[in-house]
C-alpha cells in the first residue's frame, strides 16, 4: 500500500464523551494499515485520552501530535448567562508542537474545567493569549467563530475574528481549516476561508473532522449522538 502523506489533525476519540465513536487502538491500526507518519488527538475541552494516545502512538511508530477542540465563551469565561441562541461557545481547534504547547495546553484546558464551566468547559481569549506559546491554532468546523460568521454573511466580522486569532497565536501559528463534508453550509464556507486567506495572507489546513472510523459507523455514531442531544434516530 502506497505510503500517506496526509495527517489527519482533527480527530475525536472515545475521550469526546458521547459524540467522538474512535477507539485508540482501532485509530493506530487504521493509521499503520495507511502508513501515516502521525495522527492527531483532538477531543472536544478535553485531554484525558492523552496519556494513553502518547504511548500508544509510540508503540506502533506513529508520531502523536496533543490537541484539542477547545471551547472559547463568547464573552469572557466567567460569564455563566444563557443567552437566546442557546450556544454560549464557538469551537477553536488547538495543536502542541512542544513542550511548552503542552503544558500551556493543559493549563487552558483545566481552567476550561475549574473557571470557565457552563454546560461545557469553556475557555476565553484572554486566557488563551496568556497561554499561546507552543500552540497552532485553527478555525476548527462550522461551529467554529470564523465560519459562523461567514454562515450569517457578515464577513467585515469574520475577518476581525481570524484577524484577532493570527494576533494571538503569532502570523505563521494559526491556519483557516477547510473540510470535505458534503454540507451545502461547508462549500459556502470554504470558498470564504480560501479568499478570505489570500486576502489576509493566512494560510489553509485540510482537515477531516473525524468522529468515527469508518462508514459502516454512521449509524452507530448516529446513536451516540442521539443519546448526547436527547433526541431519537427520527428527529
Amino acid at each position: 500500500m502506497k505510503h500517506s502523506n496526509f495527517v489527519h489533525l482533527h480527530v475525536h476519540t472515545q475521550y469526546s464523551l458521547l459524540d467522538g465513536a474512535i477507539r485508540i487502538d482501532d485509530l493506530f491500526k487504521k493509521a499503520v494499515q495507511y502508513q501515516m507518519p502521525a495522527v492527531a488527538m483532538t477531543d472536544h475541552g478535553n485531554m484525558f485520552g492523552t496519556v494513553e494516545f502518547y504511548q500508544k502512538a509510540y508503540k506502533n511508530g506513529i508520531k502523536p501530535i496533543i490537541g484539542c477542540e477547545l471551547y472559547v465563551a463568547l464573552k469572557d469565561r466567567f460569564d455563566k448567562n444563557a443567552v437566546e441562541s442557546g450556544e454560549n461557545f464557538r469551537h477553536l481547534l488547538v495543536l502542541a508542537k512542544d513542550m511548552e504547547g503542552y503544558k500551556n495546553l493543559m493549563k487552558l484546558t483545566s481552567a476550561g474545567f475549574l473557571e470557565g464551566f457552563y454546560y461545557k468547559p469553556r475557555i476565553d481569549k484572554t486566557l488563551l493569549a496568556e497561554h499561546s506559546k507552543g500552540l497552532i491554532g485553527s478555525s476548527a468546523c462550522l461551529n467554529g467563530e470564523i465560519a459562523h460568521h461567514l454562515l450569517s454573511n457578515n464577513k467585515k466580522q469574520a475577518r476581525r475574528s481570524a484577524e484577532e486569532y493570527r494576533d494571538i497565536f503569532g502570523a505563521d501559528n494559526f491556519y483557516l481549516e477547510i473540510m470535505e463534508n458534503g454540507l451545502p453550509e461547508q462549500k459556502k464556507v470554504n470558498r470564504e476561508l480560501v479568499e478570505m486567506g489570500k486576502k489576509l495572507s493566512i494560510p489553509l489546513v485540510a482537515t477531516n473532522d473525524c468522529h468515527y472510523l469508518n462508514r459502516a459507523d454512521a449509524e452507530a455514531h448516529d446513536i451516540l449522538l442521539c443519546i448526547q442531544t436527547g433526541k431519537t434516530i427520527k428527529d
